[in-house]
């Protein structure tokens, strides 16, 4: 099977301010995100990051999707170097993240025309994509309806749509399913597995370990911005479950309850 990602040895550091090291309690004004991380992920298959809050995954995630750089040590898209070459890499995949929000002034058929246009997707092509898009998440009912106006469920549904106008090949999802009900949650798990099926690779960061359990091929757990164990899933539980597994690293790692 191929490697499609490849992370090795990332490293990344931000500073704090006084205020910040206040609110984290940190003794230091550097913070170490990333201390040296890294994994591959093959192609087709739904890659799940776990870990605990501070552990690095959002910054793994931003660092692929080429919003902030790492320090040092490399990652790669299907052979592309994130580093190197941006602009290649943000036509190849698609990125949702919970920190990013959609506009509210504007609506979700404006936002996906607009991003489309942005990937250069020919208009015939845009308004099919769309109308599968939409009409998969029930989002056609709400197409000219304000961003501001939707329910929190809805606006995640139009988020990822819009986050693969341009039908990317690789997707990287941080929290997809966070703060939605179950039958959203659903929703979006069906379709993750739905764009497995048709070839898609899928990094995946959550916090919601049966999520992994459930549609992940292969799993990362990270600490203190270092892998911990990856590999498939009967690989890294040994058949027990995966949240005894997790706990059992978390203490190993100096963690509290």
């Amino acid at each position: 099977m191929k490697e499609i990602l490849v992370v090795k040895d990332l490293k990344k550091t931000f500073h704090l301010s006084r205020k910040q090291q206040k609110l984290e309690h940190a003794p230091s004004s550097v913070k170490v995100a990333l201390n040296g991380l890294s994994f591959t992920a093959n192609e087709g298959e739904i890659y799940g990051l776990l870990g605990p809050n501070g552990a690095g995954k959002t910054t793994t995630m931003r660092i692929l999707a080429t919003l902030i750089k790492a320090d040092s040590g490399e990652a790669s898209i299907d052979g592309i170097d994130v580093r190197k070459n941006p602009e290649a890499i943000r036509k190849e995949i698609g990125f949702l993240t919970s920190d990013l929000k959609l506009e509210d002034f504007f609506t979700p058929a404006y936002l996906f025309n607009f991003f489309s246009d942005l990937h250069g997707i020919e208009p015939t092509l845009r308004d099919q994509r769309r109308q599968k898009l939409f009409g998969r998440f029930g989002i056609d009912r709400f197409a000219e309806v304000k961003v501001g106006d939707l329910s929190t469920g809805m606006k995640q549904k139009a988020s990822i749509a819009i986050s693969i106008a341009h039908d990317p090949k690789f997707i990287i999802f941080d929290e997809p399913t966070n703060g939605l009900d179950v039958i959203t949650a659903k929703s979006v798990t069906d379709f993750l597995l739905e764009l497995k099926g048709e070839g898609k690779t899928i990094i995946l960061s959550t916090h919601i370990l049966s999520l992994v359990e459930k549609i992940c091929d292969r799993v990362g757990i990270i600490f203190n911005g270092q892998m911990a164990v990856s590999g498939t899933l009967k690989e890294v539980t040994g058949g027990r479950p995966l949240d005894d597994v997790f706990f059992d690293l978390y203490q190993k790692e100096g963690g509290e309850f």
